[in-house]
């Protein structure tokens, strides 16, 4: 954890806006993954943290990661290129899962050269892959329960539990091979029964998938959803893990490779956000503080991953309710309407914990603000 007085010193060294990514963070809950569920390979969901740097600390902590894009891959790729050729390719097998279940051709084209491990959901898919990735394996995305999860994911991806086992036959009776099974519980899920519910039925996929003559499954991807520490209403992570370790060990046997997709358990905790004031006003009888930083940039996650991430004083004193609103000309971007803070001045510095996931990652440039300055410490 960084203290408050080193996030000042760094953003009177650096300026703001600016995002700090502690790299002793990212380590420790790689680790502490490791430590709670030690049958499963953790594979960084880079969508959570899309940075060269971030990726290249879990690299050397031996992460595996999964990719939905090919920009995401080069990103790993990055790490990789150097090795040779044949253990560059064991690496992409052993290390790299593309799991987004809707491709577009000319990833598959590109991806096929690795004969890499692809999600896939549907029929339309498996005629793609069979077309332009044939070298591909590849793993049935199932439909599971997201009850709990901050963002769902069930609408948009998953085979539905009734055809999941005729797609598994249909890609072997076009020569392809499916290597295992792979869910979602929707992101930042506090609802551990969910993890309990997709493993079962997972499970009884593979019963029917055997039943029916199909036995070439060695894998079973429980995706992401593994929540961060935001507030006291999430549950410790060594609970979470003391239940899926239960049923894993349960429900398959030790041959059956369990792969895992966290994003944002590893990157959360590590993101501190510090902006200045560069503007006060009162609206509607309380403090208004605008500051150059906003929901169109670092605070994004409030919209897209529906997220809050509370703005914090360094200065202290009696507090007020007060606004914070992000710089740009879009009433849209309020980042709090209800902040108990001090009486700050223009210029103040102010910050925001635990900011590193799905922020940065989908900032923008909109109405002309470039997004905060990413720093990287103890890499």
């Amino acid at each position: 954890m960084i203290s408050k007085a080193r996030l000042k010193k760094l953003a009177e060294e650096h300026g703001t806006p600016l995002l700090v990514i502690d790299h002793d963070e990212l380590r420790k809950n790689l680790r502490t993954f490791r430590k709670y569920l030690p049958r499963v390979q953790p594979y960084f969901a880079v969508k959570a943290g899309s940075d060269l740097a971030i990726v290249r600390t879990l690299f050397k902590e031996g992460a595996s990661f999964d990719v939905a894009s090919m920009p995401e891959f080069d990103l790993v790729y990055e790490n990789i290129k150097g090795m040779p050729a044949h253990e560059r390719q064991q690496w992409i097998w052993d290390k790299v899962i593309y799991a987004n279940p809707v491709k577009p051709v000319e990833t598959l084209a590109e991806l096929d050269k690795y004969k890499p491990l692809v999600t896939f959901d549907n029929l339309d898919e498996i005629e793609k892959i069979k077309q332009f990735a044939p070298n591909a394996g590849l793993v049935l995305r199932l439909k599971v329960s997201n009850t709990g999860a901050m963002v769902e994911l069930s609408s948009k991806f998953g085979a539905s539990p009734g055809e999941a086992v005729d797609l598994i036959l249909e890609a072997d009776r076009q020569g392809l091979v499916v290597e295992g099974v792979s869910f979602h519980v929707g992101s930042q899920t506090t609802n551990f029964q969910n993890y309990v519910e997709a493993l079962n039925l997972t499970a009884d996929i593979y019963a029917e998938a055997k039943s029916r003559g199909y036995t070439k499954m060695n894998l079973v991807d429980i995706g992401g959803g593994f929540p961060a520490p935001y507030d006291a209403t999430v549950g410790p992570f060594r609970e979470l893990a003391k239940i899926i370790n239960s049923e894993i060990n349960r429900l398959f046997p030790k041959e059956i490779e369990i792969l895992a997709e966290p994003g944002r358990f590893f990157v959360a905790t590590a993101g501190y956000a510090i902006s200045k004031i560069i503007g006060k006003a009162i609206r509607d009888g309380k403090p208004s503080y605008y500051i150059n930083d906003g929901v169109y940039h670092t605070y994004s996650g409030q919209i897209f991953d529906h997220c809050r991430y509370p703005v914090k004083a360094f200065k202290r004193g009696p507090t007020k309710l007060s606004a914070v609103f992000g710089p740009t000309c879009d009433a849209l971007d309020v980042i709090s309407q209800a902040e108990n803070l001090p009486d700050l001045k223009r210029n103040d510095f102010v910050y925001s914990e635990m900011i590193g996931a799905y922020t940065y990652a989908s900032a923008t440039s909109f109405n002309g603000f470039s997004p905060a300055t990413v720093l990287h410490v103890n890499e």
